[in-house]
C-alpha cells in the first residue's frame, strides 16, 4: 500500500475501509450471490476484469457447489455460508497484481505451511490449469 493512501490518524487506508463499508453492507443485503459477483466483476478495470471473469467461469465449472457471493466488495465463493475462495483484484488496493486467495475452510493444508493467497499476472492455459488443481484440492 502506497504512504499517500494511509491516513495516519484512523490506521486504515481509505481501500481498507471502503472495503469495510463494502462488508458492513453485504451482510444486510438479501441480493448477495452470482449477480452481485457479476455486478463486482464488470466494475473492475481491465486487465482485472478479463481475469476475473475467466476465473468466475473456472470456478463455476470445477466447483459447482461454491456459492458465488462477495466479500468486502469482491468475488468470493462459499459453500456452507463461509468463503472457500475470493478473488482480490490488483485495482481494489491499488497493488501490482491480482490475488486469488483461499480461506482456512479450504482444504489446502500440505504438513506445517502451505500457500493460500496466489498471484496472478496473467492468465494462460498453464495458469488455469493450476487454478483448476488448486479448487480441487481446496474442496477435498
Amino acid at each position: 500500500m502506497s504512504d499517500d493512501s494511509k491516513d495516519k490518524k484512523k490506521g486504515l487506508s481509505k481501500e481498507e475501509i471502503a472495503a469495510m463499508k463494502e462488508y458492513l453492507k453485504e451482510k444486510n443485503s438479501k441480493t448477495n450471490g452470482e449477480k452481485a459477483v457479476l455486478d463486482a466483476i464488470a466494475k473492475m478495470p481491465e486487465p482485472d476484469r478479463s481475469m476475473s471473469k475467466r476465473l468466475h467461469a473456472l470456478i463455476k465449472a470445477t466447483a459447482p457447489n461454491l456459492v458465488p457471493r462477495t466479500w468486502y466488495g469482491m468475488p468470493a465463493y462459499s459453500k456452507d455460508n463461509k468463503v472457500i475462495c475470493f478473488l482480490q483484484p490488483a485495482s481494489k488496493f491499488k497493488v501490482r497484481y491480482m490475488t486469488l486467495g483461499f480461506s482456512d475452510e479450504a482444504n489446502l493444508d500440505d504438513g506445517n505451511i502451505w500457500p493460500v493467497t496466489f498471484a496472478l499476472m496473467k492468465l494462460t492455459a498453464a495458469e488455469e490449469a493450476k487454478v483448476v488443481a488448486l479448487l480441487k484440492k481446496a474442496m477435498g
